[in-house]
This record gives structure tokens, C-alpha cells and sequence, in this order.
């Protein structure tokens, strides 16, 4: 009798812990985070099954994971609030990977070779329009306004002075563009296409940091990289980059001169004080020093 009692009780017991094992088990399935498909919102379908997007047409950006509308300007040569206008976007800080961007001005000819000029859309006159993928980027130049296909000819209308060029809004050649160092220190870091898009100067915290041109200031505030970084565009080919200030003097939109203090040297998001100074031709990177003077 006694080894049938025992019998029962080991019963129970078994039975007791096979059913709170069951309910260990159910309970760590209930806390456990199930997988969550990840979506593609431009495509309108999960990440494993979205079609690849088609390339962008010319005069159009296609933004991909990790980019924002500052970067996007930068990199093809424009102001982020241009950008932004000619989008009709209310927030530049709302973009999404695959959306379509138009990167030039609505009048501009895509079609042009770079550095050529195009007919500029005045201060405060942008018509921005929905984007179309199907439609051409801007329309050619028109006969009278485009440049003379003649070294004879083309040879008054580079005479006919800077100032003429601005109020038309061309892009100088090349060779026009001619600027002044930013700051005075030793040069710490030289032109990389693939490690440095600039070149690095060495200073004091406080050092002044001179416009290397005159022209516009197109951004003013601080991008990844760059810390509290200036941009200022010259004409529709070139712009020059100022990054790791410490303190700013000049207001987006302002007109600064050739050598005027735009700022004071600083290492914002970087290790040491130090001037980034870039130079970009329609956007791209090249090396400042085939354009400032032997030191």
C-alpha cells in the first residue's frame, strides 16, 4: 500500500512539473518580439520583394538610406533650400529612401555640358511644380542667350567684363574662378578623392576663417563630418565649404566679400582645431589648391 501512495505521489509530481514547464515556455513565446517585416514605403511592398528602383533622370537625385537634404545639396552644388523649393517640400528634414528629387533649377538645361551656362530662375520667382519623371528637366537655351559656337565670337562676350556675366547669371570658366587661402596655418592634410574631399589647415581656436571668394552664403549650421560647417557659392560652377568652425559670423542668404571673416577656427565634430576647406565644380570635389596662389 505504502509503494502505491509513493507510486501516485510521483504521478502528481511529474505531472505538476511538465505542466509549469508548458507554461515557461508559453510565457517566454508571449515576451519574445516577433520579427517584423521590414517595408519599403516607396515601393509599397516588403524589403525581400520591392522591385529595384529605376536610375534618376538627369537634374534628379534618388535618395537612398542615410541621406539628407544638406548632403544632397552639397553634393550636386545647390542650396538645400533651393532644393527644397523646387520640391515643394515644407520640411527639408522629411525625405524618404527612393524618393525623387529635382536638383537643378526647373529652367535649367540638364543637356548642357557642365560648366556652360544656363538661364537662372530670379530670387523669389521659382514656380515649383510636382515632380514628373516623364518630362524633361528644364528646356534648351534660346539662340539669343546661348554662348557663340565661334572662338571669334565667343571672344567679346568674355571680354564684356564679371560683372555682366553675374547679372546674367553664367557660370564663369574655369579659369576665372581665382581664390584666396581661408586661413593662414600649415596645411595638416592634402586633396583625396577617396579619403579627403578637401584640405585641412592647423590654427588656434579663434583663428579667422576668410571667405576665399565673394559670393552667396548658402548654409550655415552643423552637417555630420563637417561639424558647424559654411558654404558659400561663388557663381553656377563653383562653391567653396568651410567646416569645424567654432563660431559663425555670417547669416544664410548674405553676401560676403573676398576675404572677409566668416567665422573662427574650432574643432566642432573633430579631433583637433583645424579648417576643412573644400572646393566643389558642379558639386564635385576637386583639389583647392589648383586655385589658390603658392603660400
Amino acid at each position: 500500500m505504502h509503494n502505491i501512495v509513493n507510486q501516485k505521489n510521483s504521478t502528481r509530481v511529474g505531472q505538476h512539473l511538465s505542466i509549469l514547464a508548458c507554461a515557461a515556455v508559453l510565457a517566454a513565446c508571449a515576451n519574445s518580439p516577433m520579427p517584423a517585416p521590414v517595408v519599403d514605403r516607396t515601393s509599397g511592398g516588403t524589403a525581400q520583394t520591392a522591385a529595384p528602383l529605376e536610375p534618376a533622370p538627369a537634374g534628379y537625385y534618388r535618395v537612398k538610406r542615410g541621406d539628407t537634404l544638406y548632403r544632397i545639396a552639397l553634393e550636386n552644388g545647390q542650396s538645400y533650400r533651393d532644393v527644397a523649393a523646387w520640391n515643394n517640400m515644407a520640411n527639408a528634414n522629411q525625405i524618404e529612401v527612393g524618393q525623387l528629387l529635382r536638383v537643378v533649377p526647373p529652367s535649367a538645361d540638364v543637356n548642357a555640358a557642365p560648366g556652360v551656362a544656363t538661364v537662372p530662375v530670379a530670387p523669389g520667382t521659382v514656380q515649383s511644380q510636382p515632380i514628373d519623371a516623364t518630362r524633361p528637366v528644364g528646356t534648351p537655351m534660346s539662340a539669343s542667350s546661348a554662348p557663340a559656337a565661334t572662338p571669334a565670337a565667343a571672344a567679346p562676350a568674355a571680354a564684356a567684363g564679371a560683372s555682366a556675366s553675374a547679372a546674367a547669371g553664367a557660370s564663369a570658366p574655369a579659369g576665372d574662378v581665382r581664390l584666396a587661402w581661408p586661413a593662414s596655418g600649415q596645411l595638416i592634410g592634402k586633396f583625396d578623392d577617396k579619403g579627403n574631399k578637401g584640405i585641412d589647415i592647423a590654427g588656434k581656436k579663434g583663428d579667422p576663417v576668410l571667405a576665399a571668394d565673394e559670393g552667396r552664403v548658402i548654409h550655415v549650421g552643423p552637417l555630420r563630418g563637417y561639424g558647424n560647417l559654411v558654404i558659400i557659392k561663388h557663381n553656377d560652377t563653383y562653391l567653396t565649404a568651410y567646416g569645424h568652425n567654432d563660431k559663425v559670423l555670417v547669416a544664410e542668404q548674405s553676401t560676403v566679400r573676398k576675404g572677409q571673416k566668416i567665422a573662427e577656427m574650432g574643432n566642432s565634430d573633430t579631433d583637433r582645431v583645424k579648417l576643412h576647406f573644400e572646393v566643389r565644380k558642379n558639386g564635385k570635389p576637386v583639389d583647392p589648391m589648383r586655385y589658390l596662389p603658392p603660400q
